[in-house]
């Protein structure tokens, strides 16, 4: 009869363990794809992210925002001509060289509207360079060995556990997985929102960029050229957290304490999601920008 129950008990823990172990490994694997998914997605350009998106975008851009853009800086070039003359005592100290000086400053506001695109594109590509080489040295530190993790916990904590505690266990793994795809996308929504940021700030660039070289408008197009800035350096930012997130859960293959290992996987998750949007106004803070 003992021979009988313990058989049945073997079964029992043996069906709970692989319940446990299977959560864990769905866990692992979440946590592993998302950082990858995060590194990925930060790394690439408004035109590489969504090409169908950024057509759109710059058609816009080209028909409906340039001609506006067209016509300020129209309004900007007389207004610098008039502050030009009028701090030359109204013509009364006049110096042929501050026709040379305004054509100069015309021809330089009319090259940076001509050009906006190709500019704020490189200030992205600076970006998405400076993710990439963040990336190519932490990746390796971002990404656990689900074998190793897994075979460390079983050999540790889980085969010595019992029926009652397998299944406390296994309910708490079911709770944080149910809690990590709820992070997951949570940082999809994040990375996404960024996107779309870039894509609005990317839409109007020619009417900010029409004030850039006016000295009393031109606070609109370096504010603007800043925020540009923020949003490729954002990536940086959310490159650091992951790095700093995939160190802190990697702590759980040496965890004494199985239970408090899994909950501080589920509080390091939503701790990373905070700093995720937390990392827009750290780049806008940095920066500058407003």
């Amino acid at each position: 009869m003992n021979g009988i129950i313990d058989k049945i008990t073997e079964f029992i823990t043996e069906m709970l363990q692989g319940w446990v172990l299977s959560n864990l490994e769905t866990m692992f694997t979440d946590v592993n794809d998302k950082v990858g998914t995060i590194a990925g997605e930060v790394a690439k350009t408004p035109s590489t992210w969504n090409s169908s998106i950024f057509n759109m975008i710059q058609t816009l851009s080209t028909n409906v925002i340039l001609p506006i853009a067209g016509m300020i800086i129209s309004f900007v070039l007389v207004y610098e001509l008039i502050t030009m003359v009028i701090d030359k005592n109204n013509m009364h100290e006049f110096d042929t060289s501050l026709f040379f000086r305004f054509l100069g400053k015309a021809f330089v506001a009319v090259w940076f509207l001509s050009n906006t695109s190709t500019i704020v594109m490189a200030l992205f590509d600076v970006g998405s360079h400076v993710v990439m080489q963040a990336q190519a040295q932490i990746t390796g530190s971002t990404s656990l060995d689900v074998t190793s993790t897994l075979t460390t916990m079983f050999n540790n904590q889980i085969a010595t556990m019992g029926i009652g505690e397998l299944i406390q266990l296994g309910m708490e793994t079911m709770i944080i997985s149910v809690c990590m795809k709820i992070m997951s996308v949570l940082i999809t929504v994040i990375l996404y929102g960024r996107m779309i940021e870039i894509y609005l700030y990317v839409s109007v660039a020619p009417i900010p960029c029409a004030t850039a070289t006016n000295r009393e408008w031109g606070s609109i197009g370096n504010n603007y050229l800043k925020g540009i800035l923020a949003l490729a350096f954002q990536g940086f930012f959310i490159m650091v957290c992951v790095a700093i997130y995939a160190i802190l859960v990697s702590s759980v293959t040496v965890a004494t304490n199985l239970h408090t290992a899994l909950w501080s996987i589920a509080s390091y998750t939503v701790i990373l999601c905070f700093s995720l949007f937390k990392t827009g106004t750290l780049a806008k803070s940095v920066f500058n920008a407003h």
